[in-house]
C-alpha cells in the first residue's frame, strides 16, 4: 500500500542534504526560528531543498522538487536571536504542492520517495570502498556517525554525494537518482577522472 503524502515546512538552502548526512545550520530569520522551535517542541521534521531560484533570506525561494526531510539532533543559542542547530537527513521526498505562508515560510505537501532494497556494491564498484573507508575513519564519528554500512550501495553513494567537492547541482542530480548502483557508477567515473581511483589498464 503506497504511503500517504505528508506536509512539511521547507527550508530552501544553497546546499543539498542527503539521507543520514549531518548538516549544521545557523537560524536567525523569524519564520525559520518559529519553524525550528515548533520542530523541537513537537519532535517533527522539516524539509531541506536546494534553491533553484532566489536566496536563503528574504522572499520565498523556488525549491528543487526533490529534497530530504531533516530532523534536529542538536541545538544551542549562544547569542540572542541566532539559533545554531545540527540536523540529520532522513528520507527523500518530492514536492507535490508548495504554498508560501504570510510570513514567507513555504509549506509543502510531499510524497515520500521510496528507497530500493539494500544492495551491496558489486565487484565492479568495489574499488570505491577503500577511499570512502579512509575518509570516514579520518572524519570521525561526529562528522559521519555509525552505523557505517559499506555493504549498502545506497549508503556508500550518499556518503560520497555528501563529501565530494562537486557543484550543488551535481549533488542534486545524484540525490534524485533512484538507482543506487547508477549513483555509485557515476561517482566511480568522477573519482577515476580526478585521479582518485586508478582505472584498470
Amino acid at each position: 500500500m503506497p504511503e500517504l503524502p505528508a506536509e512539511l515546512p521547507l527550508f530552501p538552502l544553497h546546499t543539498v542534504l542527503v539521507p543520514e548526512a549531518r548538516l549544521p545550520l545557523k537560524v536567525f530569520e523569524v519564520r525559520y526560528m518559529d519553524m525550528v522551535k515548533a520542530c523541537i517542541r513537537d519532535g517533527s521534521s522539516f524539509g531541506v531543498c536546494l534553491i533553484e531560484e532566489g536566496e536563503e533570506t528574504g522572499a520565498p525561494a523556488t525549491p528543487a522538487q526533490v529534497g530530504t526531510s531533516a530532523r534536529i539532533v542538536e541545538w544551542d543559542m549562544d547569542q540572542p536571536g541566532i539559533l545554531q542547530i545540527v540536523v540529520t537527513g532522513e528520507r527523500r521526498f518530492r514536492i507535490a504542492q508548495a504554498v508560501a505562508q504570510p510570513d514567507g515560510l513555504l509549506r509543502a505537501v510531499v510524497e515520500w520517495v521510496p528507497e530500493p532494497e539494500v544492495q551491496a556494491p558489486p565487484e565492479a564498484l568495489a574499488d570505491t570502498l577503500p577511499l570512502l573507508q579512509a575518509v570516514v575513519a579520518d572524519a570521525g564519528e561526529k562528522a559521519i556517525p555509525a552505523p557505517h554500512r559499506f555493504d549498502d550501495a545506497a549508503w556508500v553513494g550518499y556518503r560520497y554525494t555528501e563529501i565530494l567537492p562537486i557543484p550543488v547541482k551535481a549533488k542534486q542530480k545524484l540525490l534524485e537518482l533512484d538507482d543506487p548502483l547508477m549513483r555509485l557508477t557515476i561517482i566511480q567515473q568522477f573519482l577515476v577522472q580526478r585521479g582518485l581511483l586508478k582505472q584498470d589498464a
